[in-house]
């Protein structure tokens, strides 16, 4: 294979890893490691987020899916890793569908990272989010300050779909994992704007506001999550810790607000 300095590591862990590619494009290999069962784990998760970004093609605030037969859409990146002419399936595994998806890069900063944010972020967060869900798709991993991330122009964006779930519209289970996605935003929402941290120093309420977690979700959060922060921790001891902005801050200044996006 052909290589260059172009593909750059963002992220590894027990599932693969991801890859930077060019300036455009991001790449999710979804490999394994040595822990058994994590590549057969890794591409379900993989599944999941190609079935979501498949249903939302075209909105606005979530990255665009790359449709490819791999060799030839990486081939168009320049300095990308890709197959020699006459390489056997085996060894051109990086085309695979099942363990490699491509999507846009989004140019910004992680929530917990903005220095600015515009004075109606979180407003223009709700409005994505319900778009989000008035597609069929709940994101279901929006707790983590890492999944949000600040445009360039100050616009929201969202990431990560690993975890997402696509449901017939009208379902309780869309309802429900709805009103989840609302909750955490609205949890962000408050931490950013509480204590006098809001614009003006005036706290914010949003969509999620009042939401209490479902039953299951307090199931989880009592029982299930303990469970799996040990398990990731054994599995996998020397892995980062998910960022968030520490509760001394810095906390971002507040930009004038962004006109309203259309979800059209």
């Amino acid at each position: 294979m052909d290589g260059s300095q172009a593909e750059r590591s963002l992220k590894r862990d027990v599932f693969g890893s991801v890859e930077r590619l060019g300036d455009a494009l991001v790449r999710r290999n979804a490999s394994g490691s040595w822990v058994p069962l994590s590549g057969v784990l890794a591409r379900r998760l993989l599944r999941r987020e190609r079935k979501a970004l498949e249903r939302l093609d075209g909105l606005s605030g979530v990255p665009r899916l790359v449709p490819f037969q791999a060799s030839s859409a990486l081939a168009a990146v320049p300095g990308v890793i890709t197959c020699a002419a006459g390489a056997s399936a085996k060894t051109a595994s990086v085309t695979d569908l099942r363990s490699s998806l491509v999507r846009t890069f989004i140019e910004g900063a992680p929530l917990s990272e903005a220095a600015a944010l515009p004075a109606n972020f979180f407003d223009e967060l709700d409005a994505l989010v319900v778009a989000v869900h008035a597609r069929g798709v709940c994101h279901n991993d929006l707790h983590k300050e890492q999944n949000v991330i600040v445009a360039a122009d100050g616009y929201p964006w969202l990431v990560d779909f690993q975890l997402a779930s696509v449901h017939e519209s009208g379902s309780s289970q869309l309802a429900r994992r709805a009103r989840e996605d609302l909750r955490h935003v609205e949890k962000h929402r408050r931490r950013y704007t509480r204590d006098g941290r809001g614009p003006n120093g005036v706290q914010s309420f949003g969509r999620g506001s009042g939401r209490r977690r479902s039953p299951l979700a307090l199931a989880w959060r009592r029982a299930g999550k303990p469970v799996y922060n040990l398990l990731a921790e054994l599995l996998a001891p020397r892995r980062a810790k998910e960022p968030r902005r520490s509760s001394s801050g810095p906390w971002p200044v507040w930009a004038p607000p962004v006109p309203p996006r259309s979800f059209t």
